[in-house]
């Protein structure tokens, strides 16, 4: 077991010991353990709904997409948001995700010529052991507060794990601005006034802007 990393089993003991429940030795097969299936479950929840917001760790850039043998470009099920470089919607394609594929609402079809190529940021969905510790220990810490308040229900501990889910939470930020190196042009509403350029509703870098700690 990592010394320095928080394991998956770590956390899940976190969640169990937060409601007075004595830790188990493995996740592997938790038949019969209904708190620990319950506690494993809202783990992998509040890290998909983390990892979602797209960050750094698990942002894929400028990545080639290309069709199948039937004119498709399917997504696989690790690709939690896509979408593609063009800085601008153009008036010949309009590339979303619809059904877990590629669709052009441009041309309303699903279907891309046989050697064409969409580039795309991806954020991709990662296993608990390939995240890097700000990011498990954060996930780790809101998985508990959530854990507990629905088992035993919010009271005097809901705030002093709202205050470690807090720092956790500027951590993995101060985090993801050491790695990045974000700067003022990282965010779309002063990178668009500085460019002078039409408006756009999307995010033209096509990146995670960082926005504000919400509970």
């Amino acid at each position: 077991m990592s010394l320095t990393k928080t394991s998956e089993l770590e956390a899940i003991n976190t969640m169990l010991m937060s409601i007075g429940e004595q830790p188990i030795q493995n996740d592997d097969d938790l038949a019969g353990l209904s708190d620990a299936s319950i506690a494993k479950q809202i783990l992998s929840n509040v890290s998909r709904a983390v990892q979602s917001r797209g960050w750094i760790f698990n942002t894929d850039l400028d990545k080639v997409m290309k069709p199948n043998q039937f004119g498709e470009i399917n997504l696989d099920d690790t690709i939690l948001r896509i979408d593609t470089t063009t800085r601008l919607r153009d008036k010949d394609n309009d590339i979303v995700e619809r059904g877990r594929k590629l669709y052009d609402r441009q041309r309303n079809s699903d279907r891309f010529e046989d050697g064409s190529e969409v580039r795309c940021n991806l954020i991709k969905y990662l296993d608990f052991i390939d995240l890097p510790e700000p990011a498990r220990r954060y996930i780790s810490i809101r998985a508990a507060r959530i854990f507990h308040d629905r088992v035993v229900g919010s009271g005097e501990l809901h705030r002093f794990y709202q205050e470690d889910e807090f720092q956790a939470w500027q951590t993995l930020l101060e985090y993801e601005g050491d790695v990045a190196d974000y700067n003022l042009f990282d965010n779309y509403d002063v990178f668009r006034v500085i460019d002078r350029l039409p408006g756009s509703s999307s995010n033209r870098l096509g990146y995670n802007v960082i926005d504000s700690y919400t509970t």
